[in-house]
């Protein structure tokens, strides 16, 4: 029986997954999407220093990292869920409806950290919504985080309407804010690397992170291999909703604002960071350090773009590009790879020579 047009696309994309962990490891770091990311980082941060105004000081250092904190924590946990070839569309609305949360629990008199707490049960139980959706009923990923997307973030309006809480205590607004002496590096960066060191981790050092590596090439192959799909999948769309309501917290405390419209929209920087650090949307493929070098570059990007007085509609429409843009280029790429290996077979292969 002959291979499926999905089937086909699955084993393509695992030769040439395969193909390149054959190479050599200094190929594999050197001649990588994740490396290609994090030169370019270097190169439009040097770039700004020099072209835009004030880029280059401690205090825009600062609000560079206080700005790509959402985006660099959902797309921790966006990141695994990818990989295992599905998609989460509802994690700014898990992040509104978090922020929402705090407020009215705040305002209410609750302690804070209590409040916080019932923030996290409640992503945790978002992302439950969508894990169930996708494992157990046999949605879409994408069908279902649609449908999420608007019934979270309509809860969230709901709850609030078109009026904002801003009450909250001083001393957590500050921890968000500060800063390490004169280096402009916020506090809140440890927790956020202390993330990002637990989710490589998990990723690349634990069964877990290969059984969402396999899931991503083929789901059959992966249960035949003894992974448990449902609950793999599972766990990532819960981690994923645990984040987003964290980042939801931090974007109220941040901004001193509870609002049901809160990230409206952040859903696309999170994925175009995902895919520009390297991930296939396609799935079976990617690198935490190369996803956090694209959350950076559009920071950069984004951070210079406003020093340079570009337009927010103008921001948004390379941030589109730039999705795009990590969407074909591995099409693109594999084409040209595609091409040159056909080129090099028919080198290597003697020409037949017609009988006389």
């Amino acid at each position: 029986m002959g291979l499926t047009p999905s089937n086909r696309d699955a084993q393509t994309r695992a030769d040439r997954i395969i193909a390149d962990y054959a190479r050599p490891l200094w190929q594999r770091w050197l001649l990588s999407r994740e490396t290609a990311v994090i030169v370019a980082l270097i190169v439009v941060a040097i770039v700004a220093s020099i072209v835009v105004p004030n880029f280059g000081t401690s205090t825009t250092l600062g609000f560079l990292l206080l700005d790509a904190t959402p985006i660099l924590l959902i797309a921790l946990p966006m990141t695994l869920v990818i990989v295992s070839g599905e998609i989460d569309l509802s994690v700014a609305s898990t992040l509104g409806l978090s922020s929402v949360m705090l407020g009215v629990l705040t305002k209410a008199g609750w302690p804070i950290e209590v409040a916080m707490v019932v923030c996290i049960v409640v992503g945790i139980v978002a992302g439950m919504v969508n894990g169930f959706l996708v494992t157990v009923v046999g949605l879409p990923s994408l069908a279902v985080t649609i449908g999420t997307l608007a019934l979270f973030r309509g809860i969230a309006v709901g709850m609030l309407g078109t009026t904002a809480i801003t009450e909250f205590p001083f001393e957590w607004q500050n921890l968000v804010q500060m800063r390490f002496g004169t280096s402009g590096i916020p506090v809140v960066m440890v927790l956020v690397v202390a993330l990002i060191i637990v989710f490589s981790l998990v990723l690349h050092f634990t069964p877990f992170g290969r059984g969402l590596f396999a899931l991503g090439l083929s789901k059959d192959a992966a249960a035949f291999s003894g992974v448990d799909v449902d609950r793999t999948k599972f766990i990532a769309f819960m981690l994923t909703g645990a984040v987003s309501a964290l980042a939801g917290i931090y974007w109220t405390l941040r901004y001193g604002s509870a609002r049901g419209d809160n990230a409206i929209g952040l859903e696309l920087s999170v994925i175009a960071a995902v895919l520009l650090g390297g991930v296939s949307i396609f799935g079976g493929k990617g690198a935490m350090h190369g996803v956090v070098a694209g959350v950076l570059l559009i920071g950069v990007l984004q951070s210079a773009l406003r020093l340079a007085n570009v337009s927010s509609d103008a921001i948004n429409i390379i941030t589109g590009a730039l999705l795009v843009i990590s969407v074909l280029s591995p099409r693109i790429l594999g084409w040209f790879s595609a091409r040159r290996a056909a080129s090099r077979r028919s080198r290597s292969t003697p020409a037949l020579t017609q009988p006389q």
